[in-house]
């Protein structure tokens, strides 16, 4: 017999093992900067530091309060229609009072597909764009559980959440790449205090090394913060619908899809990580998948 799953339950495990996985990037990010203050001049890092920091705030803040529209203009939406998309209208309706959200704005994409995806810094300035395909194939069930799913994440704050969390990994890349193209234009025996030969050369060592593997353990931290969030997502718009076959037979559609190369084109590899599914249908390893494997999600959802 299946253990029943309580969507209560997975909504806040998902959000703990979230937090925990940031947490884990904040700490590559100290003692990166730790062993780089212990093998040169703490200064040193402290320059690095200020410039990192702004770089990736400027770049990162101008993607946050713009992320809606960039998204949107990436697969060429179009607004929906409350006449011809009316199933989508009032599945948008019934969530947003089912989870006290505004109601956002409503975009279409033309695909054969079935995906879409939710951007915005917040509940007010959020939208929703659903493939052609999806509003075509799904039925009311379905389309209320993939609805629900995009709200979910927009109730969760997933997009203020991955923020910080790309401002972290942005930060981690930055620094490495600095102290790494630096050592290319300093002597390595030079700068800062002058300490044990011995402990310095090892120090240089450690802060190398960390500078080439932080940066992709950061990215593989955060792949694994987007695939939490999916299943955050998951349990909330069961949550929301009370009717979590709504959600699974969508995703059941979704895995028996082909996309086609023309579908393909229509995506930026950018993208990949706000759709509910990943248009690519990437054969990856689990640890570099933007999405947990439409199998387990049904799995769960078969379990609440």
């Amino acid at each position: 017999m299946t253990q029943r799953l309580d969507f209560h339950d997975e909504i806040r495990k998902n959000k703990i093992k979230s937090f925990f996985l940031i947490v884990i990037i904040f700490i590559a990010f100290i003692v990166l900067g730790a062993l780089i203050s212990f093998a040169f001049d703490p200064g040193y890092f402290f320059i690095i530091m200020i410039f990192a920091t702004i770089f990736s705030l400027l770049y990162v803040l101008i993607s946050y309060y713009n992320s809606h529209k960039i998204a949107l203009a990436s697969v060429n939406a179009k607004p929906a229609s409350p006449t011809e998309h009316r199933a989508l209208f009032h599945a948008a309706e019934s969530m947003s009072l089912a989870s006290g959200l505004p109601m956002p704005k409503l975009y279409v994409m033309e695909s054969e597909q079935i995906n879409a995806f939710a951007s915005g810094r917040d509940p007010k300035n959020a939208v929703m764009c659903f493939t052609t395909g999806a509003l075509r194939k799904l039925n009311k069930q379905e389309l209320e559980g993939v609805v629900a799913h995009e709200m979910s994440h927009i109730a969760n704050y997933d997009m203020r959440f991955m923020t910080a969390t790309a401002v972290l990994v942005g930060l981690i890349s930055i620094v490495a790449q600095i102290f790494l193209r630096s050592l290319f234009f300093s002597s390595m025996s030079g700068g800062g205090k002058q300490k044990d030969g011995g402990f310095q050369l090892v120090m240089i060592v450690l802060a190398i090394v960390f500078a080439i593997l932080a940066p992709i353990v950061a990215q593989i931290v955060s792949l694994a913060i987007s695939r939490k969030r999916e299943f955050g997502a998951d349990a909330t718009a069961a949550k929301l619908t009370r009717y979590p076959d709504g959600l699974k037979n969508a995703l059941t559609k979704i895995k028996d899809e082909h996309p086609s190369q023309n579908d393909k084109k229509r995506y930026s590899k950018a993208m990949a990580p706000l759709f509910m599914a990943d248009p690519y249908k990437k054969k990856e390893r689990a640890w570099f998948s933007t999405h947990p494997p439409i199998n387990e999600r049904i799995r769960r959802l078969e379990a609440m």
